[in-house]
């Protein structure tokens, strides 16, 4: 297993983590497996995305929309709770298939983490069987 730490910038950010994963894959001892990545926080997501110009922030601005302006709860910080509702819709966790020491991913597929409350430090576990 990898960890892989990953540092945002921003409030609302994508990071192609893609090229990181590709190599772990191809340092490893199975030519074709499982591919799993998992992040361990609650304002933050990974899925995959495409990434042509403008389409990341087209990702973020749509998810901002989707929320409705509610009086949320959060006990700390009711103004965060989007933020957490955000990354469950995402969620924390990928699979993707490998062969032959390859992703098996789309033509215009990337693998993201998906920045919802940062700037932070984030972590990645990344595993392949």
């Amino acid at each position: 297993m990898k960890t892989l730490t990953i540092h945002t910038r921003k409030k609302d950010e994508i990071k192609d983590i893609t090229e990181t994963v590709e190599e772990y894959v191809q340092q490893g001892k199975n030519d074709s497996g499982l591919c799993m990545l998992f992040v361990a926080h609650t304002t933050c997501a990974i899925t995959t995305a495409d990434l042509d110009p403008g389409t990341d922030l087209d990702f973020l601005d749509a998810l901002r929309a989707i929320l409705p302006d509610l009086n949320y709860r959060h006990p700390h910080d009711p103004e965060h709770a989007p933020d957490h509702i955000l990354s469950s819709l995402i969620g924390p966790s990928l699979v993707i298939p490998y062969t032959n020491r390859r992703l098996l991913l789309g033509i215009w597929q990337r693998i993201v983490l998906v920045e919802l409350d940062g700037p932070r430090q984030r972590t990645v576990q990344i595993s392949c069987l």
